[in-house]
C-alpha cells in the first residue's frame, strides 16, 4: 500500500460516535485495492450547547476518558517549536520566494530540512506530505501574502511546532489499515489551529469539533461543508474549562423542560410578536442542515420558535428548510404519515405536476444593469420603482421582502453556469426568472407572517409527473432566500434539482429503498378532516 484514499462517512448525530469507536476493516468504504488503500473518515462538528449543559460537559468528559478521543484546545498547544527549527524554517521561506517554487517542492524543502516527522509507517509518512501540501493549498486560497507572508510563517511554525511536540507520538502510532487517530477540538481557537486540523483530516484523522461559543473552528472549509455533519445547539456560552473529572450534578426533566422555555421566552428580547408585527421587515433565510428525522420536527415550529431566527437592523432571519428526500423508507405507512404531515400543515403547497414556475425568456439584461447600484449590486428600490416590476399590487413590506431577496440571490448565485454562461449571466437569469413568480406563489408569500407558521413547498417528482427545469430550480432558489420551507420528494432517487443547484445549498436524504414511478398517495379525507381539527386544537380556535 502506498496511497491513501479517504471517504468522508455518513455521519449523524445518533451514529457518529458508534462509527468513531468501528475499527477501520468494518468501516464503509474499507478497501484494499493494488496500491490503494480506502479508508473511511468520521468528521463532525458540534456548535454551541444544548439545554442540559451538565450532561454536555459529562459527555465530553466521556468522549476523552472513555471513549478514546485525544482531545486538543487552544490551552494544550502551545507555540513550541525549537530555534533550529524555526531558523530553518525562515530559510526556506526565503528560498522560495527566490525561487518561486512550487507548493510541493516547498514542502519537499521542509522534508530536506528535517521539519516533518519521519515514521516507520511508509504510508503516514507519504500522507503526512500530502496533507501539508492541502493545507498550504487552503491557506494560499483563504489569504493574501503567498509563502514569503509573515502571517503564513507564522501559521507554519505553529502547525509544525503541535505536529512534533504534541501530535508526534499519536502519528508514531498511526496504522491506517487498522485506525487512525481520533481527535476532539474543544472551545474557541485561532487562525493556527484551524490549518492544523484541515492538516489532520487531510491526513485521514477522525476530528469531531465542540465550539460552545457558538463559533466554528472549521469555517475556513466552507467548500467541504457539504462532506461534513454539522449539529447546532439551541444555546451558546462562554467555554468552561474542559472538565477535569465528571460532574455530579443531574437534571430532571422538568429542568429541561424549564430551561427551554426559559430560552424561548428571552430569545433576543421578545419572542412574542402581534400578527403583521414584521410586514415591513426584510427576510433573509438561515438555511437549516437537519437529519431526516428532524426535519420532521422542525417543520412543524414556527419561525419564532426556531433555532437561530432573530430580528436586528430591520431583517428578519427565518431558519429555513432545504432538503430533498431520496427513495422510500422501508416502513411504508411511515413514509406517507410524514408527507402527509407535511402537506397538510398550514400555507403548504403541493406540487404534483412539473415544472411548476413558467418561466421566461425574455431578455431583461437592460433592466437587470439599471437597477444595480455602485457597489455592482441589485438596488430594492430601484426595482420595485421600475416599470418592469409586476408586483405593486403586493403589500408594500412583501415588495420590499421579495427586492431584497432578488437582490441577494443575485449576489451569489448558487445556480450552476449552463454551458458556456459567465457568472453575469446567470444572475441576469436569476432575476428574469424572479420576475416571473406564479400566482399560487404570491398568494402563498402573502400569507406568510415571518415570526409565525412557515410557508411550504413540497415537490412530489415521480418521473410521472413531468420534469423539474432550470426556472423551477431559480424560483426554488429565491423561495429559500426568502424563508420558505422546501422539500423534494424523489422516491426513484434521480436527479432533479441537483442538476441545477449547488449540492451546497440544500440537504439531500437517502432513504432504504429505491421505488420507481411511485404514485403520489394522497392523504385521505378523514386524515384531513382529523389533522385540520388538530391544528384548530393547536391554535385554539
Amino acid at each position: 500500500m502506498n496511497k491513501l484514499i479517504i471517504h468522508p462517512l455518513p455521519v449523524t448525530y445518533d451514529n457518529w460516535l458508534e462509527l468513531l469507536t468501528t475499527p477501520a476493516s468494518e468501516r464503509p468504504f474499507y478497501k484494499k485495492d493494488g496500491v490503494l488503500l480506502h479508508i473511511g473518515q468520521v468528521k463532525a462538528i458540534f456548535i454551541g450547547i444544548p439545554h442540559d449543559e451538565v450532561e454536555y460537559y459529562n459527555q465530553l468528559y466521556d468522549y476523552v476518558h472513555s471513549n478514546g478521543l485525544i482531545l486538543l484546545s487552544d490551552l494544550l498547544l502551545n507555540n513550541s517549536m525549537d530555534l533550529a527549527q524555526i531558523k530553518s524554517n525562515q530559510k526556506i521561506t526565503e528560498i522560495s520566494n527566490n525561487q518561486q517554487l512550487s507548493i510541493k517542492q516547498f514542502v519537499a524543502l521542509l522534508d530536506q530540512e528535517n521539519l516533518l516527522p519521519s515514521l516507520e509507517n511508509f504510508l503516514i509518512n507519504r500522507q503526512i506530505k500530502e496533507a501539508l501540501i492541502k493545507m498550504i493549498e487552503l491557506y494560499l486560497r483563504n489569504e493574501k501574502g503567498g509563502l514569503a507572508s509573515k502571517e503564513f510563517i507564522s501559521v507554519l511554525n505553529d502547525v509544525i511546532g503541535w505536529i512534533f511536540h504534541h501530535l508526534n507520538h499519536h502519528l508514531k502510532k498511526a496504522n491506517p489499515e487498522e485506525g487512525m487517530p481520533a481527535f476532539l477540538w474543544y472551545g474557541n481557537y485561532r487562525e493556527s489551529h484551524q490549518y492544523l486540523l484541515y492538516f489532520l483530516i487531510e491526513l485521514g484523522c477522525d476530528l469531531v469539533t465542540f465550539t460552545p461559543a457558538g463559533n466554528d473552528v472549521l469555517a475556513i472549509t466552507a467548500l467541504d461543508r457539504v462532506k461534513t455533519f454539522v449539529h447546532i445547539f439551541p444555546e451558546t456560552g462562554v467555554p468552561m474549562p474542559f472538565p477535569l473529572e465528571k460532574s455530579m450534578q443531574t437534571t430532571t426533566v422538568a429542568y429541561r423542560a424549564s430551561k427551554e422555555i426559559e430560552n424561548i421566552l428571552n430569545y433576543e428580547g421578545t419572542v412574542f410578536y402581534k400578527p403583521w408585527q414584521l410586514r415591513d421587515y426584510a427576510p433573509k433565510a438561515i438555511t437549516l442542515k437537519t437529519t431526516y428525522d428532524e426535519l420532521f420536527i422542525v417543520s412543524r415550529e414556527k419561525a419564532m420558535i426556531r433555532p437561530y431566527f432573530e430580528v436586528e437592523n430591520r431583517t428578519v432571519k427565518i431558519p429555513a428548510l432545504f432538503a430533498k428526500i431520496n427513495g422510500v423508507t422501508s416502513n411504508r405507512r411511515e413514509y406517507w404519515n410524514r408527507l402527509h404531515g407535511l402537506i397538510l400543515q398550514e400555507n403548504t403547497c403541493l406540487v404534483k405536476s412539473l415544472p411548476f414556475s413558467p418561466g421566461t425568456n425574455n431578455d431583461f439584461r437592460f433592466h437587470y444593469r439599471k437597477s444595480l447600484d455602485n457597489d455592482g449590486l441589485l438596488n430594492p428600490e430601484k426595482m420595485t420603482g421600475a416599470h418592469y416590476w409586476k408586483y405593486n399590487h403586493l403589500p408594500s413590506g412583501l415588495q420590499k421582502g421579495l427586492a431584497s431577496a432578488i437582490r441577494n440571490i443575485c449576489a451569489t448565485p448558487k445556480l450552476k453556469p449552463r454551458n458556456s454562461e459567465k457568472e453575469d449571466d446567470v444572475k441576469v437569469y436569476l432575476f428574469n426568472q424572479a420576475m416571473q413568480i406564479p400566482e399560487f406563489i404570491l398568494k402563498m408569500l402573502q400569507k406568510f407572517d415571518y415570526s409565525q407558521n412557515v410557508p411550504k413547498l413540497i415537490v412530489f417528482n415521480n418521473q410521472l409527473n413531468g420534469s423539474l427545469t432550470r426556472p423551477d430550480a431559480a424560483l426554488m432558489l429565491l423561495l429559500n432566500q426568502l424563508g420558505v420551507d422546501l422539500v423534494i420528494y424523489n422516491p426513484a432517487g434521480h436527479n432533479d434539482i441537483e442538476k441545477y443547484i449547488d449540492k451546497g445549498a440544500f440537504v439531500s436524504h437517502w432513504l432504504e429503498d429505491v421505488v420507481f414511478e411511485q404514485e403520489l398517495k394522497e392523504p385521505s379525507a378523514l386524515k384531513k378532516v382529523i389533522f385540520q381539527g388538530f391544528l384548530k386544537i393547536l391554535r385554539r380556535d
